[in-house]
């Protein structure tokens, strides 16, 4: 009974390693989605990789993505990129890809609408 309750467990152990999502990356694939902007609110504050966040740096954002990986964000319907790093876990809405510091997003974007249509792809991971 003993040798049955431990190979179960290992069998479940074994599966639930499985079950964790490698995470290979292309660095070839440009992905579209929407992205946001960090609120003033979080300057000074830690992020989830322990940096301190400022809006004035090109940050961003992303929730599965190694923290320090360099990110090419374009705005498609200027052609206008940026180029962000990834030190923070986010956007926590299903809609958005990436939350940009203040100073990524007006660089190609216009801070008085709140969100807008992207398209990224990784170009350097840490």
């Amino acid at each position: 009974m003993k040798r049955a309750i431990l190979v179960i467990i290992m069998m479940i152990s074994t599966l639930g390693l499985y079950s964790f999502k490698n995470y290979t990356s292309d660095k070839d694939e440009v992905k579209t989605s929407y992205a946001s902007f960090y609120h003033d609110k979080f300057n000074g504050k830690r992020t989830a990789s322990g940096a301190i966040f400022s809006n004035s740096k090109f940050t961003a954002a992303h929730r599965t993505l190694p923290f320090g990986t360099k990110l090419k964000v374009t705005n498609p319907k200027t052609g206008e990129t940026v180029t962000v790093t990834v030190n923070d876990r986010g956007p926590f809405h299903s809609s958005r890809a990436l939350d940009l510091s203040k100073a990524a997003f007006d660089e190609i974007g216009n801070l008085n609408h709140g969100t807008m249509p992207i398209e990224y792809q990784i170009i350097d991971e840490d």
